[in-house]
């Protein structure tokens, strides 16, 4: 089973609104083992969304359309659908009533064009849910031959969400009478390449593509690092739990000592729960990133039982000064934090600005580390670059005294 989404609305492409629905639909359905190849975006306009609607219909088995169910003008999808069916909208009065209900409960006149909302292409039902004004649908239609079906739901993320949920999976799933589950899992990386993490594992991406199952994505994300993506699709959930498991055993000694992470854990998170673990308390001194090492660790909830606290200074290093003066100014005010805060360990980051290079050092009763690193030559990328490096470097020592 196919699914596509379209989402309508010019506000979309104009970049006045994310396009949120699109996403969060695409999960919910990867979630119950529904394939989905395409997203599209379409303005208002009423021959450009029956062009992409009859397109997602040529290619998929059913769509989801998301928007244009409001009472103005410009909401054009049930219009739309009338139109591609050859059908009438007629006014459904239970619908209307329903209508007329929320704004009387909310104290507020409703005006005429409100009802537009009751109008229902014949031939298509009303789904249970309505949260607000706008009604969803469920159209099928024949192509070529073939049954299909159009779902159409507001683009009010609340009320498409509970739509979406009560009524579109579950008929999905009936309909394609293969009920299965997709699951994935993301091993987040750092210290590597998406190119040279697609190299090294290019053996076993060709392996996959013979296979067909699980499938393996990168995805760079920034300061968050390369993550690699294992998508298994199995008959039900401890299949596809298992597959995973079973391609994290192949891919850990291929990447496994650069994977930090995996799923929505990050490099913060990481690091104090290693620390909570060992019993070790942290503390920091910056003055490249200006403090946003501290920003990532006290923005986890769990912080406050082993961050002991942080110290933002200006640096007195220029763009002359060499790599060894650098690392011995960091591992200076590493030694300085950890005994200003009382903590076991203490880290900074440290380095002239525009400079290019960035001091690290890490201190402990154990002695110090420190090392320079090349950074990019922008401020933001410098600052975000160098904390997750710093933090990763501690994440290695600690996993290293397990």
């Amino acid at each position: 089973m196919r699914v596509e989404v379209v989402a309508v609305g010019t506000e979309l492409l104009l970049g006045q609104i994310v396009d949120t629905n699109s996403s969060w639909i695409g999960e919910q359905l990867a979630a119950v083992g529904l394939d989905s190849h395409y997203q599209t975006k379409v303005g208002d306009n009423p021959a450009r969304i029956r062009e992409v609607m009859e397109q997602a219909l040529r290619r998929s088995d059913a769509v989801i359309c998301c928007g244009g169910l409001g009472p103005t003008q410009d909401d054009l999808t049930r219009e739309v659908i009338a139109e591609m069916l050859g059908a009438e909208l007629v006014l459904d009065e239970t619908i209307a009533d329903r209508i007329r209900a929320m704004f009387a409960s909310r104290g507020r006149e409703m005006t005429a064009n409100n009802l537009r909302q009751a109008m229902v292409p014949t031939g298509c039902t009303t789904l249970a849910q309505q949260p607000g004004t706008a009604p969803g649908l469920r159209c099928p239609i024949v192509v070529d031959g073939v049954e299909k079906v159009i779902y159409a739901v507001p683009g009010v993320p609340y009320e498409m969400r509970e739509m979406v949920e009560g009524s579109i999976l579950g008929d999905l799933v009936a309909r394609s009478g293969e009920p299965a589950v997709i699951r994935s899992r993301v091993l987040r990386t750092w210290g590597s390449s998406e190119s040279a993490l697609a190299e090294t594992l290019a053996g076993r991406i060709e392996e996959l593509d013979q296979i067909g199952n699980p499938t393996l994505a990168f995805l760079a994300s920034g300061v968050e690092g390369i993550k690699v993506r294992i998508t298994a699709k199995a008959g039900d959930e401890l299949s596809a739990m298992a597959a995973l498991d079973a391609e994290e055993t192949v891919l850990l000694p291929l990447i496994g000592h650069l994977v930090f992470a995996r799923d929505d854990d990050n490099m913060e998170t990481v690091v104090l729960r290693l620390l909570a673990e060992r019993g070790l308390s942290l503390a920091a001194a910056e003055t490249l990133t200006g403090g946003f090492v501290a920003s990532r660790l006290t923005a986890v909830a769990h912080a406050a039982g082993v961050w002991r606290g942080g110290v933002v200074a200006v640096s007195p290093l220029t763009a002359a000064d060499d790599d060894a003066a650098g690392e011995a100014a960091a591992v200076e005010l590493a030694e300085s934090a950890r005994h200003q805060f009382s903590a076991d360990i203490g880290l900074a980051v440290h380095g002239a600005p525009g400079s290019g290079v960035v001091h690290l050092a890490i201190a402990s009763n154990d002695g110090a580390l420190g090392s320079s690193l090349k950074v990019p030559s922008d401020r933001e990328r410098t600052r975000q670059f160098s904390a997750i490096t710093v933090l990763d470097i501690l994440r290695r020592v600690l996993e290293s005294e397990a």
